[in-house]
């Protein structure tokens, strides 16, 4: 009988060893005697041997055991595997749908404000522009001659005496907030309004936005 028809292989902590289908109780009995006789390297005492689960009915392992056993060997089946998590398949009405990305209404498919704030910490003074698609907020004052264009809405944490467009990009929605709200001109999407003449201190903050089709501008607490 060739040596090579069983199988040993190395565990972390032992042998493993396998069969050919074919190979009768008796031949693995023969051969693994002879295996244990000769001294194989494999077989050293107190080592862990591994045989396949549910190979041997219960006699036969409690044989092979014992031959293992008389030799110095430990024998044991080989360990199951770990169980895996059975996941029920839901049926076909409980699966639900891939989400899709409803539809905004008409004028708020997207705000603005919500992609981005551009924040300014300093006074914008004559002839400086800034331009972003998103937000701004002014940690400071707005002079004549500056001028703020956003896609979003714009808050001026000061007085307001330049230019400010928000929403540029077409948003009716954007509003422009200023502690002082006196600008030389200001724009809300295709909306344009200039400052009164005169115009009056209210003492508090000022939001200008869209209102009826025209931009209204009333006073608001901070």
């Amino acid at each position: 009988m060739s040596e090579d028809k069983i199988k040993i292989k190395g565990e972390n902590d032992g042998l493993m060893l396998a069969f050919p289908a074919d190979m009768s109780f008796a031949e693995i009995m023969e051969e693994l005697g002879k295996k244990l006789e000769s001294g194989s390297g494999f077989f050293l005492r107190g080592t862990l041997v591994y045989v396949p689960r549910d190979r041997f009915p219960k006699e036969e392992l409690h044989e092979l055991q014992e031959l293992f056993r008389t030799h110095g060997l430990i024998c044991r089946q080989e360990r199951p595997l770990p169980a895996m998590p059975i996941v029920p398949e839901r049926p076909p009405a409980e699966r639900k749908p891939p989400r899709r990305k409803e539809a905004s209404p008409a004028g708020a498919a997207e705000q603005p404000e919500l992609r981005q704030m551009l924040v300014i910490d300093k006074t914008l003074r004559g002839g400086q522009e800034v331009e972003t698609e998103g937000s701004v907020i002014v940690f400071g004052n707005v002079n004549p001659g500056a001028q703020i264009t956003a896609g979003g809405s714009v808050d001026i944490r000061g007085t307001c005496r330049g230019v400010v467009h928000a929403g540029a990009a077409g948003d009716s929605t954007a509003f422009i907030i200023a502690d002082h709200l006196m600008p030389t001109q200001i724009r809300i999407a295709n909306y344009v309004a200039r400052s009164p003449d005169e115009p009056e201190d209210s003492g508090k903050a000022e939001r200008a936005y869209v209102k009826d089709g025209q931009i209204v501008i009333e006073p608001i607490e901070r």
